[in-house]
C-alpha cells in the first residue's frame, strides 16, 4: 500500500472517550478525557493527560485523586459536552443530569450511568509540554452488576461502549477474535 507522509501529530486511534470525574461529592467535576490508556498490570497503573489550565487539573493535583468512568452510545452526548464546556462555570453532573456516586476507595464521586469506573489514586505528575501526565494506581474497579454473571466473568461487550477517532465518536462493533485466539490449538472432538 501507498501511503502519504504527513508530520508526526496525535493520530493514535480508536481511543476510549471517558469522562474522569474528581473533586469531592460535594464539589466535584467531569470533564471529558481522550489521552488515557493502562500502563502497567502490577500494581495496575494508568493516566491521564490533562492541559495546566483546565479546571479539574488543580483539583485533580490537589487531592491526587481521580475516576476514569467509560463510556457507552447512551453517554456520548453528555461525554462530548462535558469536553466543552468548563466546569468553573457550569456544574456539568447538574446540566447532564449524571448521578454521583460514593466510591470504595477515592472521595472523587463515580458517575452511577457509567458501566465501569476506575478509581485513581496519582503517583507522579510528569509534565510534558501542552499537558501533564498524571500517572496513578488504579485502587478500585466499580462495574455495573449486569455486566458480571454467575461465575463471576465480566461481559463489557454488553456495555455498548463508545470510542474516539480522530474526531469522531463510534460505537464498538462486532467481536473479531478474543486475546490469543490467533495461536490457541484447536480442539478435536473425542471420539466415543
Amino acid at each position: 500500500m501507498s501511503k502519504v507522509a504527513w508530520k508526526g501529530g496525535t493520530l493514535l486511534a480508536p481511543v476510549p472517550a471517558v469522562m474522569v470525574s474528581c473533586g469531592t461529592m460535594e464539589k466535584s467535576n467531569v470533564f471529558t478525557v481522550a489521552w488515557t490508556g493502562i500502563i502497567n498490570s502490577t500494581p495496575p497503573k494508568t493516566y491521564i493527560s490533562v492541559r495546566p489550565s483546565r479546571h479539574s487539573y488543580g483539583m485533580i493535583k490537589e487531592s491526587g485523586e481521580f475516576v476514569i468512568n467509560l463510556t457507552t452510545e447512551a453517554l456520548v452526548r453528555a461525554t462530548d459536552s462535558c469536553g466543552v464546556l468548563t466546569g468553573a462555570k457550569v456544574d456539568k453532573f447538574a446540566k447532564f443530569k449524571l448521578t454521583k456516586e460514593k466510591g470504595q476507595q477515592v472521595e472523587a464521586p463515580l458517575i452511577a450511568e457509567s458501566p465501569l469506573c476506575l478509581e485513581c489514586r496519582v503517583t507522579d505528575i510528569v509534565p510534558l509540554g501542552t499537558h501533564d501526565m498524571f500517572i496513578a494506581d488504579i485502587v478500585a474497579v466499580d462495574i455495573e452488576e449486569s455486566l458480571v454473571d454467575g461465575d463471576g466473568k465480566l461481559h463489557l461487550e454488553k456495555a455498548k461502549l463508545a470510542a474516539y477517532a480522530h474526531g469522531d465518536y463510534f460505537a464498538l462493533g462486532k467481536k473479531l477474535g478474543s486475546f490469543g485466539y490467533s495461536v490457541r490449538k484447536k480442539r478435536t472432538p473425542k471420539k466415543k
